[in-house]
Formats: C-alpha cells, structure tokens, sequence
C-alpha cells in the first residue's frame, strides 16, 4: 500500500509541506465544490486496520496527497462517506481529522491525480470486458448455448454495469479513458444480446 504508513500524518508536519499544492504559494486555480481533506493516523498493528482504511478510501475514489492524507471533491455523500470513516477509524483506536480545503495552489495536479485515478479505474473494467468477451467465445467454442449460462453471464454483465456506474458517479472531472470504457461495456451488451438469441435458436430447435 503505497498511499499510507503507519504513524500518520500530522497536520502542522507533512501536509503544510505543500507536496501537491494544498498550501498557498501560486496563483490560485478555481476548485468550485473545494475539496474534503482526511489526515489520519491509525495503530501500526494489527496491519488490517491501515488496510481497511486504505480499501475504504480507494472504494471511494479518494486520492493520497501525502502519506495517510486523502483527498476528494467535496459532495454531500462524500462527506457522510468521510464522517462516516472518521468515527471508525477513532474506533480503532486512531485519530482523525477531516477538513473541507479550497485550493490556493496546485488545483490542476490534484485533478490530474484524481482523473488519472479514474482512468485508471477505466482500463480495470475495460481489462475485465476483455476477459468477458472471452468468456462468451468459450461458449461458443463449446457449444453450450443454455439458459443457466446466459443468466451466469448476465450476472456477469451486470456486475461490470454496476461498476461502471460507481466509477462514473465519483468520476467529476470526466477521466480520459471513460468513452473507452463505455464502448468496452456496449460492445459485451452486444455479446450478449447475439448469444441470448443462440440459446433462444437452440430452445426452438430442441422443441
């Protein structure tokens, strides 16, 4: 986990360092929602704890501006999402402090940082419409053209829908690489669709 390490930040210490612009200096850069800024510090054992928060963060899209400090545009459900991570990580005996930021200097990084997150994200779902795609052609080949491999394929579909849609919604600035994802997405409903109307051939063809 490259984002964090045990001990934390401190506020006056790392992040007054100004590693990517949250401290004045430049001219500023309109940021016009602000940002929600999480410095935290949690126990160094057991490691599953920096773990969970590290999975929390990243399953919503925050970014590490330094060291146990992540970031994310501010929005009402991020901050309840934020809240929310902030109470469990006093639970674990930790301390955190959640600060809503405005960027002085910088804003241009810390986009290209959050949107290369999201790209980044995109090539994950279009890597999996790949092994979708391949997964179908097998059926193909095999010749197993049925009603419970259409639906386990559907599910499939679905899963990569939803994740889709989760990366879209945290996705504000509009990443790079998201119409390749969406044409990777369109082109396994297409798929989809041929091979639903194979198993349908083949349900008329055995009655």
């Amino acid at each position: 986990m490259s984002g964090e390490r045990s001990g934390g930040a401190e506020l006056s210490g790392e992040v007054s360092g100004d590693p990517v612009g949250l401290a004045a200096g430049e001219d500023s850069a309109d940021s016009p929602a602000g940002w929600f800024l999480l410095v935290y510090r949690v126990p160094s054992e057991p490691t599953r704890l920096r773990a969970a928060v590290w999975r929390r963060l990243k399953s919503l899209g925050a970014i590490y501006l330094q060291n146990s400090a992540a970031a994310l545009p501010a929005s009402t459900s991020a901050e309840r999402a934020l809240r929310k991570l902030r109470s469990e990580i006093l639970d674990m005996a930790g301390t955190a402090t959640l600060l809503s930021c405005q960027v002085l200097a910088g804003e241009q990084e810390i986009r290209a940082a959050f949107q290369a997150a999201r790209d980044d994200e995109y090539e994950e779902i279009i890597d999996k419409c790949g092994d979708f795609q391949g997964q179908v052609q097998k059926e193909y080949v095999a010749n197993h053209f049925t009603y419970a491999e259409l639906e386990e394929n559907e599910v499939d579909l679905v899963k990569l829908r939803n994740w889709f849609t989760k990366v879209v919604d945290r996705d504000v600035f509009g990443a790079t690489a998201r119409a390749n994802a969406e044409q990777a997405l369109a082109g396994c409903e297409r798929t989809l669709e041929d091979y639903a109307a194979r198993v349908y051939a083949e349900e008329a063809e055995g009655h």
